[in-house]
């Protein structure tokens, strides 16, 4: 079971794979059971400040399994059933709520229960090879597990309708072009930019980086008053919390003149 997810820490950044190779990296019990161990051990980790999530092989994740997932778990009956529901939504939800900015490394195919984690995951690039499709609806079933709502949450309402009732898969380019991710790059590039990105992340003050995800998640469904309203308590709340990092940002810029806001982030001190 330890082997369907491996990781490793270079330099402050956790680089997650799914590693089932062999099956496209569709997400069986026992991957979704590691996975959640995985995030556990990363989350709070003060070796880490960003997680990617890649896949090993030619596929990031085919989706859910459907023998293991689907045709043995239904055989042994509804408890079965919403333990396999509670373990890979479960490690979904981790993921979009952790503790640190994370990346979907797309390397290849991403299908189904994959659009799982991939809006899990704060940011997004891709391969310009990668595939990405619902092919629920070509085996008779919507698509569950979130991934309606993943698709009517990022992509336009008549992209998303044609997305879903086809079953036709899309390229990387148009996945970009539809917002379902945010980049896609030519396949030697992909580790390259990735870790592009990770590296500006690293550089912003953690509080307000994980302030800032859970900000654009929460006020996504919130009217403009209520989100206005959120938005003065948590910053109040990430201040409170840090009130040394925000003030040693306004020093760098208004005392010492070291950086300037709108072209890069000031020194963040190492965390203790």
């Amino acid at each position: 079971m330890t082997d369907t997810v491996t990781y490793k820490i270079e330099n402050r950044i956790a680089w997650v794979s799914f590693n089932r190779p062999e099956k496209r990296n569709c997400m069986n019990p026992a991957l979704n059971r590691r996975m959640t161990e995985v995030l556990d051990e990363l989350e709070f980790n003060d070796d880490v400040g960003v997680l990617v999530l890649t896949g090993e092989g030619t596929a990031w994740t085919a989706g859910m399994d459907l023998k293991e997932y689907f045709r043995e778990t239904q055989a042994k009956g509804l408890g079965a059933i919403r333990q396999a529901q509670r373990e890979s939504y479960g490690w979904w939800r981790k993921l979009r709520w952790f503790q640190k900015p994370t990346i979907a490394m797309v390397n290849g195919w991403c299908f189904g229960g994959g659009y799982g984690p991939l809006y899990s995951c704060d940011l997004a690039i891709a391969s310009e090879d990668a595939k990405f499709g619902l092919s629920e609806i070509n085996w008779g079933i919507l698509p569950g597990g979130g991934a309606t709502k993943v698709v009517t949450d990022l992509m336009p309402m008549r992209d998303a309708m044609y997305h879903a009732l086809t079953g036709e898969s899309i390229d990387a380019r148009k996945a970009a072009a539809w917002s379902l991710i945010n980049e896609a790059v030519p396949a030697d590039q992909l580790k390259t930019r990735v870790l592009e990105i990770a590296n500006v992340l690293l550089e912003k003050n953690p509080v307000a980086l994980k302030a800032t995800k859970d900000a654009v998640r929460r006020v996504n469904e919130m009217t403009y008053d209520n989100a206005e309203d959120y938005l003065v308590r948590a910053q109040e709340a990430a201040h409170y919390y840090d009130a040394e990092g925000s003030k040693e940002g306004i020093k760098q810029f208004i005392d010492d003149k070291t950086y300037k806001p709108g072209l890069g982030a000031y020194a963040v001190k190492p965390q203790k």
